[in-house]
């Protein structure tokens, strides 16, 4: 029985040990992620034929430009949009320019939901096509953009670290909802400080 509780111990200190280490570095591996993502999907429109969305992505971009940008001059805005993303984020320049940019670029890359749903979600079960499901996923990158956002003012995530035994089988305040104990003010958003 002493040899688990000390094997437990050591599990703890590393678990422990690894939280430390993803409070500093997983938001920076989360931004250059993001920004290679950005850059090598948006270098690929570049080249014609090459982009899995291509079509889709030309089509929507004629009709959001009301028809000012057609054919490849609509790839290539496309494509040089997710690349200065793409270059903001993998260098943490100009990040907040980055970020707007990919709000405008999420709002581009979504609408095809709304403009061509029957192409989208064809069939009896309207089961979304690869093309769907491509655009769909945009919203892990969405998500992912908020949590970049939340730090270009110098926000960081605080280690506040607790031991795996203390917090195995409770919810941790503040992680799966509110917590109803802080109550941020606007000299202290919530769970974040000044870098």
């Amino acid at each position: 029985m002493k040899i688990l509780a000390n094997l437990f111990d050591r599990f703890d200190h590393l678990d422990t040990s690894m939280n430390r280490w993803l409070v500093t570095y997983s938001i920076p591996i989360l931004r250059v992620s993001m920004g290679l993502v950005f850059l090598g999907f948006g270098f690929l429109k570049f080249f014609p034929g090459i982009s899995p969305i291509e079509v889709l992505a030309t089509k929507t971009t004629t009709v959001l430009t009301l028809g000012q940008l057609r054919g490849h001059g609509a790839m290539d805005l496309v494509a040089t949009l997710e690349c200065i993303i793409g270059v903001c984020f993998i260098t943490g320049r100009f990040l907040r320019v980055g970020v707007w940019l990919m709000g405008a670029q999420m709002l581009g890359a979504m609408s095809p939901l709304v403009l061509y749903p029957a192409e989208l979600f064809p069939g009896p079960l309207h089961a979304p096509t690869l093309a769907a499901q491509y655009i769909i996923k945009d919203i892990i990158l969405i998500a992912a953009g908020l949590i970049i956002a939340s730090t270009w003012t110098g926000a960081r995530i605080v280690s506040e670290p607790k031991s795996m035994k203390s917090t195995l089988f409770k919810r941790i305040p503040g992680v799966y909802g509110p917590d109803p104990v802080f109550k941020p003010t606007p000299s202290t958003p919530a769970r974040t400080r000044q870098a």
